[in-house]
């Protein structure tokens, strides 16, 4: 493994460890609240305004409307999907507990995630489903079982 790929797999696990912080403090938002979507508008709104600034440091220029017209249709679910994880992550954290949430939502996607490389769908290469991988992601939803029962 290079020096890169080893980087890039510390920023995957850092991002990874910012999904029960994220659920936590939207769970205890929509407490406050007294409800689920509105603390999920709330994050949203913080996400925004954090992205806007950093793209006013970096200074990132907006893209071109011509270029947002070409993105394929399905490039355009990432907020969506965004706001579905919000929203679930708050409904569904607190009764679950961050362990289990997390355990269910990491085999969730992973198991989307190999079906997505297998078939080369959303624009990531093709990965077959080997039989290692097949017999890995299981592994990872029976973690989640166990988490849950635990």
């Amino acid at each position: 493994m290079s020096l890169g790929q080893l980087g890039a797999c510390l920023l995957a696990i850092l991002a990874g460890a910012a999904l029960p912080l994220q659920a936590g403090a939207n769970a205890e938002m929509s407490r406050l609240v007294g409800y689920p979507l509105t603390a999920a508008l709330v994050s949203a709104l913080v996400s925004i305004t954090l992205m806007g600034m950093l793209m006013l440091f970096f200074r990132v220029p907006l893209p071109a409307p011509q270029t947002l017209a070409q993105a394929p249709w399905w490039s355009w679910c990432g907020g969506a999907m965004g706001v579905a994880f919000l929203v679930l992550a708050t409904l569904v954290a607190p009764s679950l507990g961050a362990a289990t949430f997390i355990a269910l939502a990491i085999a969730g996607q992973m198991g989307i995630s190999v079906f997505f490389d297998h078939f080369a769908l959303m624009g990531f290469p093709a990965r077959p489903a080997s039989l290692m991988r097949i017999i890995g992601a299981g592994m990872i939803v029976g973690g989640a079982v166990f988490v849950q029962r635990g």
